[in-house]
């Protein structure tokens, strides 16, 4: 069972969606390997760190709401091999039973952005047909990311599959968000543009406790160093930029940060350390 939060009336926690592995160098650009491997894993033979693909999950005031949904079992074979992506332990409809919820159940699901490892849950196939996974949901993605989606540049396009988000358009199922927003009570969005165009953040707060999901921000605990970042980001310098302005207030205010990939640990609150962001007391799940 994963660690749960509560913040006003919702009840918060995270699912994993499967468990997958990314090339270690490319997960912490210019970073040296002795120093990633030291602060994160080992890499397998491949080079390949092991990844987590979590879908966070609010649920009150008659809502369950998704943050992202993880890989698909429904990529090409080829590709399911390169990245290791293993669902035999877990997946969403299974993460999401063991705490009582049907895809039914979900009323919406935000994508902080539409990259495979992001979206890939929110559509199934049946009957050679491809349809969203939660069909009573509405998914709400940034209408700037979406246009960078149907047409990335030559760095990220092989992160888009447009198989995994155009079915959600064709069923009359998306909804667009435009910059700072309080989709619900509490619950916010706002634009990052390190990773990719129009990111949207999550950040859930009653004033007391703040629960932030920053998706490709932070990956994993082992990235809330200002110069940790992904050699998968297109701007690499917006990324520290975008660290540097949002850490000072995540520090203070001690927020809860939620580590979408990290495959081991859920969340933490970051504080600073004689060498910068560290991560203090963190929250394991499994």
């Amino acid at each position: 069972m994963t660690s749960t939060f509560h913040v006003g009336p919702y009840e918060i926690f995270v699912v994993e969606t499967c468990r997958f592995g990314l090339d270690g160098g490319a997960m912490f650009g210019v970073v040296p390997k002795n120093l990633w491997q030291r602060a994160y894993a080992d890499g397998d033979d491949k080079n390949r760190i092991p990844m987590a693909a979590k879908a966070m999950v609010i649920r009150g005031e008659g809502r369950v709401i998704l943050v992202d949904t993880g890989n698909s079992p429904f990529m090409p074979p080829k590709q399911l091999e390169i990245y290791g992506i293993d669902f035999s332990q877990f997946s969403i409809d299974g993460g999401l039973a063991e705490r009582g919820i049907q895809p039914e159940d979900v009323t919406d699901v935000i994508l902080t952005h539409l990259h495979f490892d992001h979206v890939g849950g929110a559509v199934v196939v049946k009957d050679n047909e491809r349809i969203p996974r939660f069909p009573n949901a509405w998914y709400h993605v940034q209408k700037e990311h979406f246009d960078w989606a149907v047409q990335p540049s030559e760095k990220d396009r092989a992160s888009f599959l447009p198989d995994m988000f155009l079915p959600l358009v064709d069923a009359g199922r998306l909804s667009f968000t435009e910059g700072h927003s309080e989709l619900f009570p509490m619950i916010s969005v706002d634009r990052l543009y390190g990773h990719t165009s129009a990111m949207q953040s999550v950040t859930i707060s009653d004033g007391i406790t703040t629960v932030y999901h920053a998706a490709d921000l932070f990956p994993t605990s082992a990235h809330v160093g200002t110069a940790w970042g992904m050699a998968y980001d297109n701007f690499p310098l917006t990324t520290l930029d975008e660290k540097k302005r949002i850490l000072p207030r995540i520090i203070e205010e001690e927020w809860i940060v939620v580590f979408e990939h990290d495959a081991f640990r859920d969340a933490g609150k970051i504080v600073m350390g004689q060498k910068g962001p560290e991560v203090r007391d963190p929250f394991v799940g499994i």
